[in-house]
């Protein structure tokens, strides 16, 4: 049975690879190519910016938020990024002097991790040339991956499958069906997502892998620092919620009462909620495979986590 599932997971990790090779693609000749973004256009969409809600907003004002979330979107993804990276090289040295197969599928998957990087640079760069200035993200790559990096390897694993699935479930329900949004905008995340969705297999492969290794002890020192680390991502969000909506009073053009302006914030701190720690940890394959992991008692304390942030 064991020698089964051993040559079920490799033939997973050979077909990363295969698929890896298969949606390759290049920044400037498959996604920009040569585009700007255009302020006539919205961002986000409207089930991932929950723009609705704020509804003092004008249609016009409306967009701007869904402009300024994207901005943000683009950004997050830049940062989560530079410690995925980081931990798929490390987590790959596992596998140097044994299994070629996986170890070429997480080069690869570190290799696009690496590029993705650029990618949200770059497009950083490209809405600052669309949308006024003013704008700051706050939070410092490096500085967030030194925190995450610190938490033990269960739970770095855990963050990132419930990130690389909830940017597949993004892309398909919100932003490839929404015809009103940027064509560049939705080129970036269909291109992010065609890579990303060979990345959460290997994400379920390595936490599984590494969780065979570990005692019950450390296990659950994992589910602690993995709820460390969903409060430490809640205190990003709260700080680029506060951040943004300050750009968006500053920059919509009219004069923004404070109890108007506190109704904004609340409302980008609810859809930053949504989009980086509820729409990921209800992701069906996710609580699959954390139920099959830990115990009842385990989930429960990570769903109260959770639930403390609604």
């Amino acid at each position: 049975m064991h020698a089964i599932q051993q040559s079920n997971e490799g033939d997973r990790y050979a077909r990363c690879i295969s698929a890896s090779k298969r949606v390759r693609w290049d920044i400037d000749a498959d996604v920009i190519r040569g585009r700007r973004f255009e302020r006539s256009q919205k961002y986000l969409p409207d089930g991932l910016s929950l723009v609705q809600e704020l509804t003092t907003l004008s249609p016009d004002e409306k967009r701007f938020v869904s402009q300024i979330q994207g901005w943000t979107y683009a950004n997050v993804f830049g940062l989560v990024e530079r410690f995925i990276t980081a931990k798929v090289l490390e987590v790959s040295q596992d596998h140097s002097l044994g299994d070629q197969t996986a170890l070429e599928a997480l080069v690869r998957f570190g290799d696009e991790e690496l590029k993705h990087q650029e990618l949200f640079r770059r497009i950083d760069e490209l809405v600052g040339q669309s949308l006024p200035a003013g704008y700051r993200f706050e939070a410092d790559p490096d500085a967030v991956a030194r925190v995450v990096l610190g938490k033990s390897t269960w739970a770095v694993l855990a963050l990132t499958l419930d990130i690389e699935l909830f940017t597949q479930l993004h892309y398909r329900q919100s932003i490839e069906p929404d015809g009103e949004l940027s064509e560049l905008f939705k080129d970036v995340f269909l291109h992010h997502w065609k890579e990303e969705s060979q990345h959460a297999i290997l994400d379920e492969l390595e936490w599984r892998r590494h969780d065979a290794s570990l005692t019950a002890a450390e296990r659950d020192l994992g589910v602690d620092e993995f709820i460390e680390l969903v409060g430490a991502v809640d205190g990003i969000l709260r700080a680029q919620a506060a951040a943004d909506a300050a750009y968006f009073a500053a920059r919509c053009g009219r004069p923004v009462e404070e109890r108007e302006a506190q109704a904004i914030e609340a409302g980008f701190r609810k859809a930053y909620r949504w989009q980086y720690l509820h729409s990921g940890a209800a992701h069906p394959r996710f609580t699959k495979v954390l139920a099959g992991l830990i115990t009842a008692h385990q989930v429960r304390r990570i769903e109260a986590a959770l639930g403390g942030l609604r």
